[in-house]
């Protein structure tokens, strides 16, 4: 019996019942030995879709090392760059870089760079520079206004 046919036979018999503690540890480290073709399997197994524990298990073997690589290079990239990329809209990465681009707003890095970008996006981006530049004139406060009696 492979290590792929005795986790599915384990993920069957416990379906129903719930993991045993030990037994669930032994399939977890049985994943690394199985091929990409029997994760994907194992991961869209009927066996599995409601335990939260082992399809996390066998999506952290299946996406080792490739989580946050993404927002890694994102952070190291040059807000001209950023920019560029945020333009680009086939990218796949706006949402990640419009929020990297209003951490370096706040953290005060290229302001205007990136006020103009936004301002050239959506509504909500240029709703959102407006919300900062408001902040930075008049505080932080929404009731800045003295109500006379």
């Amino acid at each position: 019996m492979t290590d792929y046919e005795y986790i599915i036979k384990q993920a069957k018999l416990f379906h129903y019942k719930g993991w045993e503690a030990g037994e669930l540890r032994k399939c977890v480290d049985m994943l690394p030995s199985l091929s990409r073709q029997e994760l994907l399997s194992l991961y869209r197994s009927r066996w599995i879709a409601d335990d939260a524990k082992i399809k996390e298990a066998v999506f952290n073997v299946l996406f080792e090392g490739k989580a946050g690589k993404r927002e890694e290079r994102i952070k190291n990239l040059d807000t001209d760059a950023l920019i560029e990329e945020f333009q680009d809209k086939q990218s796949g990465n706006v949402s990640l870089i419009r929020k990297e681009m209003k951490e370096r707003y706040k953290a005060g890095k290229d302001k205007q760079k990136i006020a103009t970008a936004l301002n050239n996006a959506t509504k909500s981006d240029q709703q959102w520079v407006k919300w900062q530049i408001r902040k930075e004139r008049y505080g932080n406060s929404n009731n800045n206004y003295q109500w006379k009696k």
